[in-house]
């Protein structure tokens, strides 16, 4: 069964030892879409497990209500607290960090599995080949719904696609509105099919948020500045991640499905990066 994909995902990067209270937060205030890494430096991923836990007990959300989505790190992006051998063949690895990933988050499947970065910030490697090999061979038995890639380039998503059994649904990138938004991998992601997933849209933008025309566009909507960041990126066709703290805020940003921005509006927004 693939589950369907919600409006927005919460991040949960950077978040320690609040990671528990706020997933159950987020869960409760409504989000269904839940972004996290079995990378220990940037993220705790068992305590995301415990808030999923806790929130199905609770009753305030069902297994197939959720849409679950983590990431294999190299060891190149890890800190000592590695989810895998550092000796083992990729396979291994992928397979020893995926086993991991179930343990910590309590199910016995992936909505989204993805490649956190590849090696290099230039072309693909032989390990990027091997784990991406890995991820086929987990997504072919059902354990994961869909695969994906994190920080990739457009030359770099580019030849994967030429090489894989397997192509990726789903590509999260960083998006600054001064590199128009990562507009070259989106339009590679529009005419392949692929879901661009943006984060950062908020903190990699906050000079944007100031901006004249940003401000009067969202009091014509009545929202606040990063509201019509959200409804914009929804607009342009991604999947917007947050990582909000604030219940308001998290209620704020799951309300931009109430609105839409018009023609001209989305025009002037993407025009910010020129």
């Amino acid at each position: 069964m693939t589950t369907l994909l919600p409006p927005l995902l919460y991040g949960t990067a950077w978040k320690e030892e609040e990671t528990q209270r706020l997933v159950e937060l987020a869960l409760a205030q409504g989000f269904r879409g839940v972004d996290t890494a079995n990378q220990r430096r940037h993220y705790h991923e068992a305590a995301v497990g415990y808030a999923i836990a806790a929130a199905l007990t609770r009753g305030i959300v069902t297994r197939d209500e959720l849409f679950l989505q983590t990431k294999f790190t190299f060891q190149r992006g890890q800190d000592h607290r590695l989810p895998y051998d550092p000796r083992a063949p990729i396979l291994e690895q992928v397979e020893q960090s995926f086993a991991s990933s179930l343990q910590h988050l309590g199910v016995a499947r992936l909505d989204s599995y993805l490649l956190h970065g590849p090696t290099l910030r230039v072309g693909l490697t032989d390990p990027d080949r091997a784990d991406w090999h890995a991820m086929e061979s987990i997504a072919a038995s059902g354990r994961a719904g869909r695969l994906g890639v994190s920080n990739f380039s457009l030359s770099q998503l580019e030849e994967l696609c030429k090489s894989v059994h397997i192509r990726p649904s789903f590509v999260q990138n960083r998006c600054y509105a001064a590199q128009g938004w990562d507009k070259q991998v989106r339009e590679f992601c529009a005419a392949q099919g692929i879901v661009y997933q943006g984060f950062s849209l908020l903190t990699a933008n906050m000079n944007v948020l100031a901006r004249p025309e940003i401000i009067a566009i969202a009091r014509r909507h009545g929202r606040s500045p990063a509201e019509i960041i959200f409804r914009f990126a929804m607009d342009v066709g991604m999947l917007p991640l947050t990582g909000t703290s604030s219940a308001l805020h998290m209620q704020a940003d799951l309300s931009v499905v109430q609105f839409r921005l018009d023609k001209s509006e989305i025009a002037q927004l993407q025009a910010i990066a020129a």
